[in-house]
């Protein structure tokens, strides 16, 4: 087969994980543990949006107003879970959310969690839009957060994880640090853009409650179960690499009572584990500042 059949794209070179520099997170901590939610609002009865039943269904009040309540319900018992456990969170949100609901926001301040840029609403994405047209979007959802948080954020993810080919570049160009569209690491990587390099912080699409449990049908118990054994797991392999154990919640899915009481046990396994002192309970922003202060040629890509 002659070389370069395939198409490949120029964002980052080959690197196995068995051939990189070792190095530890601030303390000497060997695994970075976040937990990212998605706070996301939608259209009614237009767009996109998942739905409880089945796939492909149209959007109505059904599908509409489950999604809702998550803002309403879910997320508000998710914030009393991690003040209870004394976990930070990771917010992946939509900007929309501001005009819908200030008071989650009021929540997210005073808890000292991250906001992460989530586009505009999760009824749209970026698949199939001209490039003018992204970046006056990611420019409006940057400075819709900048004006009600007075700061910019410095993380992207994409509604839906969605992309079109320039989009790392105008994530770059707006000012972003990091972003979390490209789940092909355990590790932070650097990808090049046209102006330079920016962050990847790994983000689940395994261990995430919305292909799991929406798509794949799986329970709720079945989904903590995924949580533990990928957090064991990465307990013993973090002894050999340093690594990003991200977990992906909804609001919609995992601020039900009946999937919130496995979630706890879950994540009370995950604080009591024996190596616990070898865990950076953190935020995606966080592992990115720490990874800009490593030299040239510890991170993948630098």
């Amino acid at each position: 087969m002659a070389k370069g059949f395939l198409p490949r794209h120029s964002r980052y070179d080959y690197s196995p994980i068995t051939e990189r520099k070792d190095y530890s997170f601030p303390g000497g901590k060997r695994l970075a543990f976040c937990i990212t939610t998605n706070i996301e609002c939608f259209a009614f009865g237009a767009g996109l949006g998942h739905d409880n039943a089945k796939s492909g269904e149209p959007q109505t009040q059904r599908n509409y107003s489950w999604r809702d309540y998550g803002n309403r319900v879910g997320i508000w018992r998710l914030f009393d879970l991690a003040d209870e456990l004394k976990l930070p969170l990771a917010h992946n949100t939509n900007s929309l959310l501001y005009d819908y609901a200030p008071q989650i926001f009021t929540r997210i301040r005073s808890r000292g969690d991250e906001i992460v840029a989530h586009g505009r609403t999760n009824s749209e994405n970026l698949r199939g839009m001209w490039e003018p047209d992204e970046e006056r979007l990611i420019r409006e959802v940057t400075e819709t957060f900048a004006t009600n948080e007075k700061k910019r954020p410095t993380g992207w993810m994409g509604a839906g994880a969605y992309e079109t080919s320039v989009t790392p570049d105008l994530l770059k160009e707006a000012g972003y640090t990091y972003f979390m569209d490209w789940p092909c690491d355990d590790q932070p990587i650097w990808m090049r853009t046209r102006t330079g390099p920016i962050l990847s912080v790994p983000y689940p699409v395994e261990v995430n409650d919305s292909p799991m449990i929406v798509h794949r049908k799986h329970s709720g118990r079945e989904f903590c179960d995924m949580i533990v054994d990928q957090f064991e797991e990465m307990m013993d392999q973090c002894e050999r690499h340093p690594l990003v154990c991200n977990i992906s919640i909804h609001p919609y899915v995992f601020g039900q009572p009946f999937r919130l009481r496995p979630l706890r046990a879950a994540l009370k396994h995950c604080l009591a584990h024996r190596s616990r002192e070898r865990v950076w309970w953190t935020r995606p922003g966080d592992i990115a500042d720490f990874c800009l202060t490593l030299a040239p040629g510890i991170v993948p890509g630098s």
